[in-house]
């Protein structure tokens, strides 16, 4: 495999050559500007570390930028299932993306193979053979957290999520979970950025502890304002709001937000140490979430490649299911609807030396499953 490596040291840190030899051509869309554009950045890099690892040289990555746009996305998969004939695609960040794209490229026989957004309706009755998860349902680190709340003693929360996809499964899965009574669910605008509105409300609220789902310049946004208005009430969040690249723009506001993921930097598991290490090494920052998960979709896709040809489908697929590869994130298997079966941790804002991250303070669900697997008819 040839790399070019185009201003290193800069957010476009990486982008992979093409093969004339190659016998795997990958699809990747993901969002490359724009507002979300450190997710995608972090998938990205974390994808293609993962393939240079592994010193192969017959895959082939052709990398595309959808500006967190429905419409580019899907003219940008069907040119890549077209034109550019990818076997696999990967890539997408956001959910009402996903559900622009996969149903169609799956249907055409292509693989996809999805490094973050996880919609409810492909893990449930629109699942299907050609579709792996490799992040997780979107309600995951919401369910874990309602059960957190319950379990430490929270009897009342306000809830609030951008009115998306990803937001209505949030706030749907703390609920699931949650033992207490919501006092209210606050929806706002995907790419939102005034909230003044909203944490007049919360202040407002009785509520014993906000939670709350607002990825990328949302979270900054909000947290900044929220910790500049004298609010009191606590906050905890899924990781997707308190990651290391939202930490660095947030700062010192954040500290003390616990917040629930499958992955940390500091997790004691066979080679994360060694990722962060390489990570840190290659692009100049430490991983996210999103990194993270971008190198385990890299690595569950070397592992397919080296056990079975993608031009005999039903053997790729079993390749793929059988998910032979050391997960970042620890043990990882794929339930029978292609979506993973983790644990996931509570995590806490603290600050080592100069830096705001994150440290792990305890488990807050094991093995965690989807509760849609059961309307998967796979």
């Amino acid at each position: 495999m040839t790399f070019k490596r185009l201003a290193l040291a800069t957010a476009a840190a990486a982008a992979l050559a093409t093969s004339a030899l190659a016998e795997v051509k990958v699809g990747m869309i993901t969002t490359l500007s724009g507002g979300g554009a450190s997710l995608g950045l972090d998938v990205r890099d974390g994808f293609l570390l993962a393939l240079e690892q592994s010193g192969r040289d017959d895959i082939e990555v052709v990398i595309e930028d959808d500006q967190r746009k429905p419409d580019v996305a899907v003219q940008l998969a069907d040119k890549m299932v077209q034109s550019e004939k990818v076997d696999v695609l990967t890539g997408i960040i956001w959910s009402n993306l996903a559900m622009a794209v996969v149903p169609s490229v799956t249907a055409q026989g292509k693989f996809y193979l999805s490094p973050n957004a996880g919609p409810s309706q492909l893990a449930g009755r629109g699942c299907h053979q050609n579709y792996f998860n490799v992040a997780w349902q979107n309600d995951a680190f919401y369910e874990a957290a309602g059960s957190w709340a319950s379990e430490n003693g929270i009897g009342s929360v306000i809830l609030m999520a951008p009115n998306y996809p990803a937001g209505v499964d949030g706030i749907t899965g703390f609920k699931r979970f949650f033992e207490g009574t919501v006092e209210d669910e606050i929806y706002t605008r995907l790419g939102q950025t005034d909230y003044a509105a909203e944490i007049a409300q919360i202040r407002a609220s009785e509520a014993e502890m906000l939670f709350y789902f607002l990825p990328g310049g949302m979270g900054i946004s909000f947290m900044k304002q929220y910790s500049g208005s004298g609010a009191e009430t606590p906050v905890m969040g899924p990781a997707f709001s308190f990651d290391q690249g939202i930490l660095g723009a947030i700062g010192e506001a954040a500290l003390g937000v616990r917040n629930t993921a499958h992955w940390s930097k500091d997790l004691d598991v066979p080679g994360n140490a060694d990722f962060v290490a390489a990570f840190e090494e290659a692009y100049g920052r430490l991983p996210s979430l999103y990194a993270a998960q971008g190198y385990d979709t890299g690595l569950l896709l070397v592992s397919a490649v080296e056990t079975a040809d993608v031009s005999d489908p039903d053997a790729f697929r079993a390749a793929l299911k059988a998910a032979d590869f050391q997960s970042v994130r620890g043990d990882f298997a794929f339930a029978d609807n292609h979506h993973p079966i983790q644990d996931i941790y509570m995590r806490e804002v603290v600050k080592e030396g100069d830096v705001v991250t994150n440290r792990i303070i305890g488990t807050a669900a094991t093995e965690h499953t989807d509760a849609y697997g059961p309307d998967c008819n796979m």
